[in-house]
């Protein structure tokens, strides 16, 4: 009998291309803005970005603090006063055109769908991850997709895995497998008591205390797990 008959995938990163979308994005957005869009900004505005969606995981910021503040902040870094929720609005609609695929994700859930129960499970905008799911053929694959904004809570809050858990029918945790990043998939998966495998394609180390079930660099690496 096969060991795990539920799998939790995450989207940005992990079955979603989100630098790719969000590269695309950030240029279409300056470029409506009439900005040059320079290399330092784009890293002044991963490490804002990636710094409040940390926050975020940690409970200190809700959703909205979060995207409709990082341009302003971003833009204040330069001596600049910007609508960020006009922004954010612009970016946001740039952003959920992002259906680029990571290599082999939907080969992979095409082939596991009939054989498993397949979950998303994703922080972010509803409407943003449910148009990137559709227009990636992704969506009709998975029996259901739990937002965190439609949840009320994030990963890795338990919380949050409390409640998908209670979503899925005769769900079983000792038949679970949470697949996708380090500080929100695999630490959450480790509070909620699942195996957890981090996609890491990039090999970066691992300089926390969350120690994952198992840690991949492809997707097509997963069969050898599952098998």
């Amino acid at each position: 009998m096969q060991k795990y008959k539920t799998l939790l995938f995450d989207v940005d990163d992990t079955l979603l291309d989100f630098g790719a979308a969000e590269r695309e994005a950030l240029r279409l957005l300056f470029e409506e803005q009439n900005i040059p869009l320079t290399a330092e900004i784009k890293t002044q505005y991963k490490e804002i970005n990636q710094g409040l969606w940390s926050s975020f995981e940690e409970g200190e910021l809700d959703r909205d603090e979060v995207v409709n503040t990082r341009f302003s902040l971003l833009f204040k870094e330069y001596d600049r006063e910007v609508d960020g929720v006009l922004l954010e609005k612009s970016y946001r609609s740039y952003l959920e055109e992002g259906k680029q695929l990571v290599d082999g994700a939907l080969e992979l859930i095409t082939d596991l769908q009939p054989q498993y129960e397949l979950y998303i499970v994703t922080n972010g905008v509803s409407k943003t991850q449910y148009k990137r799911l559709s227009a990636s053929g992704l969506h009709p694959l998975f029996r259901d997709i739990f937002v965190s904004e439609d949840t009320g809570f994030q990963k890795p809050m338990k919380e949050y895995f409390d409640y998908v858990f209670t979503q899925i029918p005769n769900f079983d945790v000792n038949q679970a497998l949470i697949i996708g990043a380090l500080t929100a998939d695999i630490k959450g998966g480790q509070l909620a008591g699942l195996d957890t495998c981090w996609l890491n394609p990039d090999k970066k180390p691992n300089n926390t205390d969350i120690v994952p079930t198992y840690e991949i660099q492809t997707l097509e690496e997963l069969y050898g797990i599952l098998k």
